[in-house]
């Protein structure tokens, strides 16, 4: 089982949406419309084994220093066998190249991304424009139980 990373084309935003609709429909993932991930096709990151797509994740800038993992899905079949992980280090890797300083993540699932070298901080420490530009299109808002976690590049 080879598997093989590679930037998003928009060909694969349907497969996308498929791959993550349950994960929206749990609100465990926030929806992004197919124009959404279209005008942000260049943030994803897939993982294709044998050329089915596995999983993906977008790193999302937010400021010259602050960038985003988001969007973090792997198909139920290819669970626990590291491409999340690998997705997450692809795009930390990224961050690195583009000479971030900073990687956040708002997630349900604290342990992955502290195993990864990410510390919890509070939410109040969030950029604004993250509230009102994401956080308020979810229907978990304004009562969030999501983790805030960060980790320097």
């Amino acid at each position: 089982m080879q598997i093989v990373y590679e930037k998003a084309k928009l060909s694969d935003v349907s497969t996308m949406q498929n791959i993550v609709s349950s994960e929206v429909q749990t609100g465990t993932v926030l929806e992004r419309s197919a124009d959404e991930m279209a005008t942000n096709i260049r943030s994803y990151m897939l993982a294709k084994i044998d050329n089915v797509l596995a999983g993906f994740v977008a790193l999302h800038i937010h400021t010259p220093s602050l960038a985003e993992v988001r969007s973090l899905v792997v198909a139920p079949a290819f669970r626990g066998k590291g491409v999340g992980v690998q997705l997450v280090q692809t795009v930390l890797e990224e961050a690195k190249e583009l000479e971030l300083k900073e990687v956040l993540a708002l997630t349900y699932a604290r342990e992955f991304f502290e195993r990864l070298g990410f510390q919890e901080i509070a939410k109040e420490d969030l950029p604004e424009h993250k509230i009102w530009a994401d956080c308020i299109k979810c229907h978990h808002f304004p009562v969030c139980n999501e983790i805030s976690l960060i980790k320097q590049i």
